[in-house]
Parts: structure tokens; sequence; C-alpha cells
């Protein structure tokens, strides 16, 4: 099959979020000679609604779809992609995809301009690592009039994994007015009640059998809240952090914590019916329940989870050698900007050459929790007392107020990336600035 390359004359660079970010931190290779693409995939922006609850007309919203599939959308690690996509809303936007790391796009801020209403255009996008992926239109939600549900994707290691089922567990927040709509985020939430579903339902079960080893992929697709979900009776080994795989290790009490667009791959042994218990900071409620129903027989059990193959991200960081810099999130006087006001033309937080390590002193010196998204690249999060680093690699860090975290990674994809910050309040503006590896 002959892929369907977008023609370079239609592209348009605009000063602006949308021009910048239509290909940006996604690894979209536009245009070119290449091999042929090994999967395709046709995703959709269109209007739907959800039933929030029971009893009342569902509610309108917008949603990233993935038309061409059934059930979850999977690649493997290693595929060159088709990915055609096309804008049903009636505003111009773009699927942005978190946790891809590019190292083929020379400069991946000089994208194409969002895609205008009613029209579809071809990319070919690259996986370079397995993992749990999440795309979604939340750079462009200063345009969205209603809240927009992402898409999770599944990019599939080559080599096996032992486990018998292979789950999404998508975790949403909403913001509904007495009326049943449902409020985008960046807007004044004043008179709504907050609500929340696991894979779109305020009421989730999971089937599964006594012995069953299940890979639980949970992604906190909410748009403000820093929350954390619980297994109740059950060990939840953590095998994979923000789409990286991590030394396996248990989840303290059985709970995981993430922030915004933060992922977490987990294994679990099924046991016995149990409740997924969420908790926002502020109340616990049961989400979803795990529906035990006869034993899976085996001829042996299954060993302790081994570590999930590496996506050869670097084993060690020079430190000694490492770039330093000071990032302060949402500082109004450091270069940050809404997303509808941003410019390549804007000053960088920083600029590295390709192959140095870099270690970032992040400080929140917001009131509220702030959470920060690096594009690009993977970091580790360095302790607080020497230079060693916490065994798993992340994308995404919520920071308390006031609070400095220091993370580290090495500057192996050359071009311009994106640094997001938002602060943990429904109203509070996404905010970004820009880096670059030179």
């Amino acid at each position: 099959m002959k892929p369907r390359i977008f023609d370079p004359n239609r592209r348009e660079v605009l000063v602006g979020l949308g021009a910048s970010l239509g290909a940006s931190a996604a690894g979209l290779i536009t245009g070119g000679a290449g091999p042929l693409p090994t999967a395709q995939v046709l995703l959709q922006a269109r209007p739907a609604t959800l039933a929030l609850r029971p009893g009342q007309p569902a509610t309108p919203i917008w949603e990233l779809a993935a038309a061409s599939h059934i059930g979850n959308v999977r690649f493997k690690r290693g595929d060159r992609c088709e990915v055609v996509f096309r804008n049903d809303l009636p505003v111009p936007v773009a699927p942005v995809w978190y946790g891809l790391d590019s190292i083929a796009v020379p400069d991946p801020l000089a994208g194409r301009a969002p895609t205008a209403p009613g029209s579809t255009e071809t990319s070919i996008i690259s996986i370079p690592n397995a993992g749990t992926l999440l795309a979604n239109f939340r750079l462009f939600e200063d345009r969205l009039n209603q809240p927009a549900r992402p898409l999770p994707i599944i990019a599939a290691e080559t080599s096996s994994v032992t486990s018998d089922r292979d789950e999404i567990l998508l975790i949403e927040e909403w913001r509904v007015r007495p009326d049943g709509t449902a409020l985008s985020p960046g807007r004044d939430p004043k008179d709504t009640t907050p609500l929340y579903t696991l894979n779109g339902r305020t009421s989730f079960e999971l089937s599964a059998a006594v012995g069953e080893r299940l890979r639980l992929r949970f992604i906190n697709g909410s748009q403000r809240s820093v929350l954390a979900i619980k297994l109740e009776s059950h060990e939840v080994q953590v095998m994979a952090l923000d789409g990286q795989p991590s030394e396996p290790f248990p989840a303290r009490n059985g709970a995981l914590v993430l922030a915004p667009g933060a992922r977490a791959d987990a294994f679990v042994d099924a046991a016995t019916s149990a409740a997924f218990v969420l908790h926002d900071g502020k109340d616990a409620r049961p989400i979803g329940r795990l529906a035990i129903s006869g034993k899976l027989d085996r001829r042996a059990p299954l060993p302790p989870p081994q570590p999930l193959p590496s996506n050869n991200l670097p084993e060690k960081l020079d430190l000694k050698g490492a770039l330093r810099f000071d990032v302060a999130l949402g500082a109004p006087d450091a270069g940050w900007t809404r997303t509808a006001n941003f410019s390549t033309a804007s000053a960088p937080a920083f600029r590295a050459k390709t192959g140095r390590t870099v270690v970032l002193a992040v400080k929140n010196p917001a009131p509220a929790t702030a959470v920060f998204h690096l594009h690009g690249h993977h970091f580790r999060l360095l302790d607080r007392l020497d230079d060693g680093w916490k065994p798993y690699w992340l994308d995404t860090l919520a920071l308390e107020p006031g609070k400095t975290e220091r993370i580290a990674f090495a500057a192996t994809s050359p071009g311009r990336w994106l640094i997001e910050s938002v602060v943990t309040d429904w109203a509070a503006p996404r905010l970004v600035r820009w880096y670059g590896v030179e």
C-alpha cells in the first residue's frame, strides 16, 4: 500500500499554538521518503454524549475517537503508522500525543496548522517506544466549547509479557451544571458538581477469574486533579510509569497517585471481588469494582512479575557534567503564556546540546499544587539528599505549593519542545513554554 503523504504546499506555519503544535510532541513525520507504514488508524474529532447522571439526558461532550478500531487502539513498538485525522468539530484542532519521545524529527515545532473543521489530514507517526500513551486536545482547550475526552493508546512490547489480560482504566473528571451540561476546563466552575468516571462510566465493572494476572493501565485523564486510585484487598505491583518500564515495586497500600495526564501500568493477581476506590484529595468514593467469577486453571503458578522490556533509555546519566537550569512554573515574568497566545518567537526556557544531560530545578511558586509536563523526553526524579534517582522514568510531575523538585534527562531528541504547567484548579489556564535541543 502506498502511504498518503501530506502535501507540503498545504502546510502553514502560523504564529500561535495551532501552527506549532499540530505535530509538536507527537513525533509526526510529514512528507519525505521513508519505509511503508506498518499500521493504520483513523482518528476522528467529533461531538458525542456521555451518561453522567442516572435518569437524566446524556451530557453533550466532544471526543477524540478511533473510528477504525474496535476496542482499544494498539500499535507495536517500532511501528510506522499512517494516521488519518478527521475533524468534525466546529473549531480547528489537532491530536497531541503524550508519551512518545521522538528522535526522528529535527524540528517538531515546525508543524502544520491544526486541522480545519470538516477537513481530513494524513500523517505518518513513528512509535519508538512501547508503553501506555495518550492523545487529546488539551493544548487547544482555550477554543473548546465542550469538555473533550482523550484517547488512550497502547504501544505493545515486541517481546512477550507474562499477563493474562491487558486492560485500560481511564479516569476522567467532569464539572456538571444543574442543567446537566458539562463545563470545559479553564472556566469558573461555580454552581457545578464534580463527577468522576472510569472508562466513561460512573460505575464500572471489570470481570476476572481467581488467579488471573491482570495488566491494568491506569490513566488519569482528568484535566486538573491529582487523583489516587486503589484496588482494595489486592497487592498492586507497579510495572511502568508514564509509558516507561520501571523496576517493579508494590504500590503503597495498593494505591496509585496520578497527576493529570500521568499513566501507571500495574500487575494484579485477581483474588477476590473488590472495589476500585478513587480519592480526589477531599473524599474517597467507589468508582468501580473487580468482579470475580470462577477460577483460572494453570499447570503451574505464575512467577513473580519480571521487569518489562526496556525502551532503551540510558541506564546512567552524567549528572556531574550536566547543564543545570531553574524553571519556575507559571511565573508571569518567566515567559509562560496561555496556549492560544504561544509563539515560537518567544524566548526558550533553556537550550541544550544533543547528548548532554540536563538537570532542572522545577519550582512551584503557586499557593496550589501545580502539574509539570515535559514533551520530547522522559526524565528521572532525583533524590533530594544526593544525586541518586528514583527507579523509574516520568514525563509528568505534580509539585506541592512552594516545593522544588530536581529532575534529569538525556537530551537525545533534537528540536524545540514544549513544557506545560497548570495549577490544579478547574478555572486555571494551561500555560506553556518551550526548550531547545540543538
